[in-house]
Parts: C-alpha cells; sequence; structure tokens
C-alpha cells in the first residue's frame, strides 16, 4: 500500500498483504489493486460486497486456509485499493479489476466467491475467463432493482441522498457511526454479526481522500450491474447460487437467476440475511471446503 494512505486496524492471523501494480497505457485508469494472501491449496479468490473491503471475511479466511491458497482481493477503488481521479465503478471496469488478479498472478482452476456486488463480478469474470475458472460460489448477487434501498426507511433515505445531483457528494462524505452501523445491520438477521471494530475500519476507510467519490459511483453503478446478468449464460463452470432467506432479493429475483443457470446448485440459507460471510461463514467455509 502506498505509504499515505492509512493501514487497516483489523489484522486476519495468517494472512500477508500485497498489491498489483496498474497496468500501462497512455489513457489508463487503473490505480493499484490490494489483496489480502494466505493458505495453501487450489487458488480461491474472495470477492467482498458494495461499501466494504477484503476485511469482510476476515472470520472466513482462517476456516478455509487448510484448503485453499485464499486471495481476498479489494475491489478498485475500495478498501485499501487505490482512488484514481474520474475511474469507472461500473461492472465492466470492476471486473477489469478482478481480471488482472487473475491474470496478473497467472491463477488457473480457481474458486471464484463472491457476495453481493462480488457475486455479479464471480460470475461475470467466470464468463470471460473460462480457462481460468473452476467453479463460482455466488452468494446473494447483487443485480436486482434498488438493491440495499430494499432493506430499511433509512437505508432509502441515505442512498437516494448519495444519488441526488448536487448534494450527492456531501451526503456520502458523511457518514456518522451510528448511521453507518445501522445501514449495514440491515443486511443481518443476526445484529451482533457486525463487530464494532470492523464498523470502525470501514469509517477510516470511509474517510480516505476521494472515497465519497468512489461510494457514489458505486451506487450509481446499480444499472451495470443488473445489465451483466447477461453474461451468465456464458459461464461454463459449475455454479452455486446461495441466497440467505432474508436477503433483500425477492423470490422472483432468485428464480431469474436460476432460468438463467438452470444447472446451477441453489441453496437457501434459513434465517441469514445479505451478508452471510459475517452470519454463517461456518456454513460458508463447510461448503467450500467440502469440494476442495
Amino acid at each position: 500500500m502506498p505509504s499515505h494512505q492509512a493501514r487497516p486496524t483489523i489484522h486476519i492471523p495468517g494472512t500477508t498483504s500485497h498489491t498489483i501494480a496498474p497496468r500501462g497505457g497512455r489513457h489508463n485508469r487503473e490505480g493499484t489493486l490490494r489483496y489480502l494472501k494466505a493458505g495453501t491449496g487450489a487458488p480461491l479468490v474472495l470477492l467482498h460486497t458494495v461499501r466494504t473491503q477484503a476485511e469482510h471475511f476476515r472470520v472466513l479466511i482462517p476456516l478455509i486456509s487448510d484448503q485453499y491458497t485464499v486471495y481476498a482481493l479489494d475491489l478498485p477503488g475500495m478498501g485499501y485499493s487505490e482512488i484514481v481521479p474520474s475511474a469507472s465503478y461500473a461492472e465492466p471496469a470492476m471486473r477489469a479489476g478482478v481480471e488482472r488478479l487473475l491474470t496478473g498472478l497467472d491463477l488457473s482452476d480457481v474458486t471464484l466467491v463472491g457476495e453481493s456486488m462480488g457475486a455479479v463480478l464471480a460470475l461475470t469474470t467466470a464468463a470471460d475467463l473460462p480457462e481460468r475458472v473452476r467453479r463460482v460460489v455466488a452468494v446473494n448477487a447483487y443485480d436486482f432493482r434498488d438493491g440495499i434501498a430494499r432493506s430499511s426507511l433509512l437505508a432509502r433515505l441515505v442512498v437516494g441522498g448519495v444519488l441526488t445531483p448536487g448534494v450527492g457528494l456531501v451526503v456520502a462524505g458523511v457518514e456518522p457511526k451510528p448511521i453507518l452501523r445501522k445501514i449495514l445491520q440491515g443486511g443481518l438477521v443476526d445484529k451482533t454479526a457486525l463487530r464494532a471494530d470492523y464498523v470502525d475500519e470501514l469509517l477510516q476507510v470511509g474517510s480516505r481522500p476521494g472515497y465519497p467519490t468512489v461510494a457514489r459511483a458505486v451506487y450509481q453503478s446499480l444499472p451495470s450491474l443488473i445489465a451483466a446478468r447477461a453474461r451468465y449464460t456464458a459461464v461454463k463452470a459449475p455454479v452455486h447460487l446461495l441466497y440467505g432467506e432474508k436477503d433483500w432479493s425477492r423470490w422472483s429475483d432468485r428464480e431469474a437467476n436460476k432460468e438463467l443457470l438452470p444447472a446451477a446448485d441453489f441453496t437457501q440459507v434459513p434465517g441469514a440475511g445479505h451478508f452471510i460471510a459475517l452470519e454463517r461463514p461456518d456454513m460458508l467455509a463447510d461448503l467450500l471446503n467440502a469440494v476442495a
């Protein structure tokens, strides 16, 4: 990580932090990507949700690192990946960041595990790089209209404010801890699964120069995540669709993805919400370890 940036306040035992430099090019708007690495075995790449970072998988990583070499990526502009002025945060640009990890490290036989926005990127990356991807586990794919705004009135008001022309950047730059905590808890059935130190870590990242622009652009990119569903039919690798029973997606959203991916395994996790990696990391680890 560049020395001028804040450093993570959370350390995951057994992990080391690494970076991938941007590719060359006169009009390149890529930035340095940060990722965590742990374990031994076949490669497994973890892709986080909207407004989070690699530490989202802090509990899951130690549970699977005996079976896999785990790479947890900070998506472009998020976590401690570099913020590049005027960069795109639409799905194709975010997917390019994931593909840069796989190709830059020359990973093959990869299991891609994504939650929320990360689930969409896992599927579209698998469609682009079939020769590198062994399996996809897509957790609560964030590819439906309104997204987090479905979770609560507070989330609707805040996201609506972030997207409002003129004042959106101001709203995106103001994140009182109680409000961020309440919005994130809207993705959980078990509210205690959101640890206080993780909220503090997210707030530290949110204070990085330029981050309000990233946050606003990510919410503006939701239509591109929905449009990316058109690429699901090109996925050749085996897919497991995983949904929390209380996820923000509706049954019709889940059925629509089952129709696009008719060969996919499908699991609904009882009593779980949108953030299964926080709420039920044991269940996700059992699923992954069983097929390592």
